[in-house]
């Protein structure tokens, strides 16, 4: 029976198909719906960590305890499990242990661009990259028996759009997989220099046997059309270039990009009179090629940014112009993102402008504060910087500086990675101000459980994390809780709490206005005779609410009745009606 399915979904089948028992992950877009679709199966433990590093050591655990395991993360999430994915390396594979990393080419939903494949190279492990949902589901199923063939962790490298994009799998049946014997082995399992030093021998090794493998097997597929122009590619490009190009090339296809084949890509070559390389971001490929002493054509014609496109690979292949895009009859309006209406965060970062509060922004829904009309957020690193960088300012300029100066963290951002910069505010003897954002999900990647919301992935009731006495606990003595729509008294708190001479944290809590349990009663809207057009409801920036020039209006479409613009217009102009 064929299936037509996300990648993501596909890969979920996968791991499904090749018995895995073990999934530990922390969602990310692109790669959120792996997990969220192996939660599905009920034959597979499935959980969200509290962050990548936690989720990989868990799959690691597994895999050394014999059952097969898997770990999925955004590339910037592999950022945060690089410790012990580099380690593992050296440890290899009980049951078969797979890392699914998706790349966000074109940062659709990332605050950086990188390439997921130097972390093959640079670690020694090897990675497939699937070209389509069908590729996905096999990738997925060899990766497995790769891993416990080669005694190695796998990398399986996907993008948005292979992760995004539908096409039909064979749906096949599950593998009965028992578990391997767990033996004790110090001198596999312990990654002490000793042993350690005697495994990396191994894991060379290993490399030398991938990469022979990587010149027969049926992952590096060559399509030969007769043409005299050759095309190396692999994943999304080679779907790109396909469509743009059709017959008119050969290709040679890499469903394995670490190792890379030798021969195979020389043969290839030979009596080509051009090579061209198609990779979106870095030369990987183009500079393996380079080293065989290959002539290829590469990043000199193709960009390093964002994603390609058909048309892109046409003009530079064929020399052929063409539209990128049909263009509309009309221009477009321009739609920039925006918090939603309704969204909890609008009325603490509304405080945080009119304050003129220097704030150190995190990763979530909520960096959309940075954005007019609230213009609260000064920087964005990473997940959890908020808090560490901020104890960094303070320090750097003084204590007035920070008696105007707070971080925001959202709840599933902070049991993330933002506890270990509040023990550092506090270890350290800073002052600053943490404003917790709990809307008691994480909301960003689509509303999954994090160990503060009391819910497992499954939607099981847990125990729950307490924020209050979780900052408590690390030493921080003023914790106090507010309501960001209550605008009067959320002021008050921030006031109070940044002018101390210890650590503080406000929790500003507020649900998700898309949570299925959060309904608000009626709409709100303006009164045109009382409407003095002063536009202080503008500074919301609530999708809902206009301004025609003359006076302002709410969109009943738009408007879900949460009731916070009525609390700010001086001249009760706005008003709920039922």
């Amino acid at each position: 029976m064929k299936e037509l399915m996300l990648g993501n979904a596909a890969v979920a089948r996968g791991a499904y198909e090749a018995g895995v028992k073990v999934v530990s992950s922390y969602p990310g877009t692109p790669s959120t719906e792996i997990t969220e679709s192996i939660a599905k199966y009920d034959d597979i433990y499935c959980e969200w960590a509290p962050n990548e590093k936690v989720a990989a050591e868990v799959a690691i655990g597994a895999s050394i305890a014999g059952a097969r395991s898997m770990s999925c993360m955004k590339h910037v999430g592999l950022n945060v499990m690089a410790d012990p994915v580099f380690t593992v390396s050296y440890i290899g594979a009980g049951g078969g242990l797979v890392f699914c990393v998706a790349d966000d080419q074109g940062m659709h939903s990332s605050q950086n661009e990188q390439d997921s494949r130097h972390y093959a190279l640079a670690s020694k492990i090897a990675m497939l990259e699937p070209a389509d949902s069908a590729q996905c589901k096999e990738f997925t199923k060899r990766a497995f028996r790769l891993s416990e063939e080669f005694d190695t962790p796998v990398f399986i490298r996907l993008s948005t759009r292979i992760s995004h994009s539908q096409s039909l799998v064979e749906l096949g049946e599950p593998e009965n997989v028992s578990l391997k014997p767990y033996e004790k082995n110090i001198q596999k399992n312990v990654m002490m220099p000793a042993m350690a030093r005697k495994r990396h021998v191994l894991v060379e090794e290993r490399t030398g046997k991938l990469t022979t493998l990587a010149e027969t097997d049926e992952f590096n597929k060559i399509e030969d059309n007769g043409s005299s122009i050759g095309v190396i590619s692999a994943g999304i490009s080679y779907q790109y270039a396909k469509e743009a190009l059709g017959d008119k090339v050969n290709y040679l296809t890499l469903g394995m990009v670490f190792p890379l084949p030798v021969e195979k890509i020389k043969n290839f070559a030979k009596g080509m009179d051009k090579v061209y390389v198609i990779e979106e971001l870095d030369p990987c490929i183009e500079t393996h090629c380079r080293a065989l002493g290959l002539e290829v054509i590469g990043k000199e014609r193709f960009t390093l940014l964002g994603e390609y496109t058909p048309s892109m690979i046409k003009s530079v292949v064929l020399d052929q112009k063409a539209a990128e895009f049909d263009d509309a009859e009309e221009a477009m309006p321009v739609r920039p993102p925006v918090m939603c209406a309704g969204c909890p965060h609008r009325g603490a970062f509304y405080i945080m402008n009119k304050m003129g509060l220097t704030v150190s922004g995190d990763i979530g829904c909520y960096t959309l504060g940075a954005l007019a009309p609230l213009n609260s957020i000064d920087t964005t690193i990473c997940m959890g910087a908020s808090v560490s960088a901020a104890h960094g300012m303070a320090k750097a300029r003084g204590p007035e500086f920070n008696k105007k100066l707070v971080a925001v963290i959202g709840d599933s951002t902070f049991m993330h990675s933002g506890i270990t910069g509040l023990v550092d505010i506090v270890y350290n003897k800073g002052n600053n101000t943490v404003v917790i954002l709990d809307n008691s999900i994480t909301g960003m990647t689509g509303h999954q459980e994090n160990p503060s919301t009391g819910k497992t992935i499954s939607g099981e009731a847990t125990n729950q994390v307490d924020l209050e006495m979780l900052c408590k606990a690390v030493g921080v003595n003023h914790v106090r809780v507010a309501d960001p729509f209550d605008l009067a008294e959320f002021e008050k708190v921030m006031k109070e709490e940044t002018q101390r001479e210890e650590p503080s944290v406000v929790i500003s809590r507020r649900p998700c206005a898309l949570l299925k349990y959060v309904k608000y009663d009626g709409r709100c809207t303006v009164i045109a005779d009382k409407c003095r057009n002063c536009k202080l409801c503008m500074k919301l920036g609530c999708p809902a609410i206009t301004n025609n020039g003359l006076k302002s209006i709410i969109y009943n479409t738009q408007c879900n009745g949460c009731g916070l613009c009525t609390n700010i217009c001086p001249f009760d102009a706005i008003v709920k009606e039922a």
